[in-house]
């Protein structure tokens, strides 16, 4: 596997080396003890999560305050667009944001490290997209930031208007945000 630095601090993009031939392909998708070397046994993963989305939604931008959840994503079926942002105080990078295309195609991983909230907005008519987290999720830890927050600028791409959960909706401005 091939490990990229993002611009922001800790976080990573993870490109396997994928087997392909006329019958389709093979990836590693998780080895704990190269993700192990990677974390140098500083992160381990409590669950798994699959999310299937349809054209247009958007999901995010989550994170929990009191226990951080570090993510490795990736999406296995279809094509998103994957955005995190640095919400660590002390961090070189907070509140900068990075995107990137996930996809069946390129197969990339991206880990985004506790204290980042995390969101996507899936491009194609249908993903699958797969998270492995380092801690529990807990309903009431959770906190949402608004998609479209004017401090953070992200640019999310869209053609038209995103699909939005009613938690989404919520979503909070970092100004009026308590993390």
């Amino acid at each position: 596997m091939r490990i990229l630095q993002t611009k922001l601090k800790d976080s990573l993009i993870i490109e396997p080396k994928i087997f392909s031939d006329a019958r389709g392909s093979f990836f590693e998708s998780y080895n704990s003890e190269k993700y192990n070397a990677l974390f140098k046994n500083e992160i381990f993963f409590y669950q798994d999560n699959i999310s299937v989305s349809k054209k247009n939604v958007l999901r995010g931008l989550h994170l929990q305050k009191k226990n951080p959840q570090g993510k490795l994503v990736s999406c296995v079926y279809g094509e998103v667009l994957d955005v995190a942002v640095d919400l660590r105080k002390n961090s070189e990078s907070y509140l900068c944001w990075h995107a990137e295309i996930l996809s069946q195609d390129n197969l990339k991983q991206f880990w985004i490290p506790p204290g980042f909230a995390h969101g996507f907005y899936v491009l194609s008519d249908l993903a699958i997209f797969v998270y492995k987290c380092s801690e529990r999720y807990f309903v009431d830890d959770e906190i949402c930031i608004a998609w479209n927050d004017p401090t953070l600028s992200i640019d999310w791409n869209l053609d038209k208007a995103p699909l939005l959960s009613d938690k989404d909706k919520k979503g909070l401005f970092i100004k009026d945000a308590d993390f």
